[in-house]
Formats: C-alpha cells, sequence, structure tokens
C-alpha cells in the first residue's frame, strides 16, 4: 500500500463535494493507492500524457464514470518511501480538471 498524500487545493476539493461522493471517491483512491503504477507496469494508474492542451506527463488520473470525478495524481518513490500524491479531485467540466493539475504539478 502506498502512502497517500493530498495537495492543499485538493484537500478542498474533496471537502467540496457531496457526502455519498466523498465516500465513493475516497473508496477509489484506497483500491488505487494498493498498486497506483501504470496499466502497463500492472497496476491501476492511468497515464495522462497531453490533455486538452496541458502538458501531464507522468501525471495519473482514477475516472468515476458515474458521478463525472476525475482524480489525478502523481507518483513520488526513492527508496525510503511510497506515495500517491493528489493533486486534483474535480469534475471533468470541459478539461478543467487537466488544466487545474497543471498548475498544481
Amino acid at each position: 500500500m502506498w502512502t497517500i498524500k493530498y495537495h492543499p487545493a485538493a484537500q478542498k476539493d474533496l471537502a467540496q463535494l457531496e457526502g455519498s461522493t466523498v465516500k465513493i471517491v475516497l473508496k477509489g483512491i484506497l483500491k488505487v493507492a494498493e498498486n497506483p503504477l501504470p496499466q502497463s507496469q500492472g497496476g491501476y494508474g492511468k497515464p495522462l500524457g497531453n490533455k486538452g492542451g496541458s502538458n501531464l506527463t507522468n501525471l495519473f488520473k482514477i475516472k468515476f464514470k458515474k458521478i463525472g470525478i476525475r482524480v489525478i495524481y502523481k507518483l513520488l518513490r526513492d527508496e525510503k518511501t511510497k506515495e500517491m500524491y493528489i493533486l486534483v479531485i474535480a469534475a471533468r467540466a470541459d478539461s478543467e480538471v487537466y488544466h487545474l493539475a497543471e498548475t498544481r504539478k
């Protein structure tokens, strides 16, 4: 299990969601934290690359299709730590979530 950390703005994003939505998002984050590596390495991570004119290389997303939420995260790892750093939790809304991720990375 990777350690989960939140960008301060991502914590605010989470606090603005409705109660039932928060539960769904947190459950999804915990599941992905078991193995947030890219799918090409056997993990749950979906690499972003370039999205909506934003360079999001080395960032990953979790899609919650039914509720229209995207979670954008990056992996921070060295010999001692493995962190899943949550940058954005927001509605997809015309690629706005990707622009937020670019400013917060």
